[in-house]
C-alpha cells in the first residue's frame, strides 16, 4: 500500500497542492496534519505508521515533512528502512529507496549522502529562522512595538480572570499540585506554572 504524509506548521497554509500531488503518485490513502515537524510525536503521522507494514511505500512532497532535526530525520528514515517500508521524497528523486533494492555501491552511497546534506540542511533552513524571529522579536521591543502574547491571568485582572488567579493562587498557598487546579479551574497547566512561576518571584524580590 503506498501511503501518503502532508503537514504545515501553520494553521494557515494550505495543503491543497501537496495532497493533489499525492494523489497523483498513486497514494492509496493519505494523511494530513497541521502541526509542528519539530519531532515526530505528531498524533496523525503516530497514526499513519501504526498502519504501515512491510512492502509499504511512504510518500513525501519533500524532506522536511519528516522533521526539523537531521538525527530525528536519519533516525525515522533507518527505522523505516529496517521495517522494509520505502520512502519517497517527491521533490527529491534521488531519495527514492525503490530505486536501490537491487543496487548495492554508488547508487545507495549517493543516496544516504544525499540523505545526510539535505537532513543537515533542514535543520539549518529551521535554527536560521528561530534565530531570525528572536532577533525580531527583540529589535521590536528596542522599539517599543512588540507586546508579546496578552495576560489574561495575573494580579491585575479584572472579573472572571481576576476570580480566577485568585483561585490558583490561594491553591497554590495550600500546596494542590498543578494538576488538582488544573482540574479544580481548567485553566492549562502552563498558566497554572506561569503563575506559580510569577509568585515564587515576587516573594524572592
Amino acid at each position: 500500500m503506498i501511503f501518503g504524509y502532508v503537514s504545515v506548521s501553520s494553521k494557515n497554509q494550505s495543503l491543497a497542492s501537496q495532497l493533489r500531488e499525492l494523489k497523483e503518485c498513486g497514494c492509496d490513502r493519505m494523511y494530513q496534519e497541521k502541526q509542528s515537524c519539530k519531532d515526530f510525536e505528531r498524533p496523525v503521522y503516530k497514526e499513519m505508521r501504526s498502519n504501515m507494514c512491510s512492502g509499504d511505500v511512504i510518500v513525501v512532497h519533500d524532506l522536511s515533512g519528516f522533521g526539523r532535526n537531521k538525527r530525528e530525520i536519519r533516525d525515522e528514515w533507518e527505522a523505516l528502512v529496517e521495517e522494509e517500508i520505502d520512502i519517497v521524497v517527491l521533490n527529491t528523486p534521488i531519495l527514492d529507496t525503490r530505486k536501490y533494492k537491487e543496487l548495492e555501491g554508488v547508487g545507495q552511497l549517493v543516496s544516504d549522502l544525499v540523505l545526510i546534506l539535505l537532513s543537515w540542511m533542514v535543520e539549518v533552513e529551521r535554527t536560521r529562522i528561530k534565530t531570525a524571529q528572536r532577533e525580531g522579536i527583540e529589535i521590536a521591543k528596542k522599539q517599543g512595538k512588540f507586546r508579546g502574547g496578552k495576560k489574561k491571568y495575573y494580579k491585575g485582572a479584572n472579573g472572571k480572570d481576576k476570580v480566577l488567579y485568585d483561585e490558583v493562587v490561594r491553591c497554590l498557598n495550600e500546596n494542590l499540585s498543578v494538576m488538582d487546579i488544573h482540574r479544580k479551574t481548567g485553566l492549562s497547566r502552563n498558566t497554572i506554572y506561569t503563575i506559580k512561576q510569577e509568585i515564587q518571584i515576587t516573594e524572592t524580590t
